[in-house]
């Protein structure tokens, strides 16, 4: 998993606005984010085949929004989207042998706290659904057709909202995902993937 220059740096500018007014949040609050994100799987993909052939998933970035309303002060429920992400599998020994595409909207309930505040953390836990698409082979089962199940799981979500103003806030965030997607080759079930991964970013975000 790598920290990209870009995040290093929104997360640089970030720390520079601690000192703006509060962004307070109260019930029947919404707020809409724009921003970018990481997807990095967890370093341990698992293993196909009968524990055969072990599975590396790369990372990717991308273009995020949520959307968030406020069920009572601080605390509010959040809708995660993106463009699609696309990850190239590796298999030990054999190098790439194909990539996928997916979406993981997420929902979570998550509490603000200090939202008076410059600076206002917050934490939240919910739920994803991810779902593949485009997947393609190549390398050592090039010609062959690869089909990954989608995915129900769990997910947390913590981060920073550092207030611009009463009305804007820059956001560093990390979220956690369950994603273990069923994977098969020519319709013949090899195992399960555990992309499982952190997904980590800077977002502008505005209240209304």
């Amino acid at each position: 998993m790598r920290i990209t220059a870009p995040l290093l740096a929104g997360l640089a500018a970030a720390l520079s606005l601690a000192a703006a007014p509060a962004m307070a949040q109260s019930k029947g609050d919404w707020t809409l984010s724009a921003g970018v994100h990481q997807v990095a799987p967890k370093s341990n993909n698992g293993t196909l085949a009968g524990g055969t052939l072990k599975v590396d998933v790369d990372s990717d970035i991308k273009p995020t929004i949520t959307g968030e309303y406020f069920i009572a002060d601080n605390l509010g429920i959040e809708v995660l989207a993106a463009l699609p992400f696309k990850h190239d599998i590796n298999i030990d020994g054999l190098g790439r042998v194909g990539s996928t595409k997916h979406l993981p909207p997420v929902v979570t309930l998550q509490y603000h706290f200090n939202s008076q505040g410059k600076v206002s953390p917050f934490v939240g836990a919910g739920i994803n659904y991810t779902t593949f698409f485009s997947e393609e082979t190549g390398g050592a089962l090039a010609g062959s057709r690869l089909k990954m199940d989608d995915s129900w799981g769990l997910a947390a979500h913590a981060g920073l909202d550092f207030a611009i103003n009463e009305k804007a806030a820059l956001r560093v965030d990390l979220r956690w995902m369950d994603i273990d997607s069923k994977v098969k080759l020519d319709g013949q079930k090899l195992g399960t993937v555990e992309i499982d991964p952190l997904a980590y970013g800077v977002s502008y975000v505005i209240k209304f």
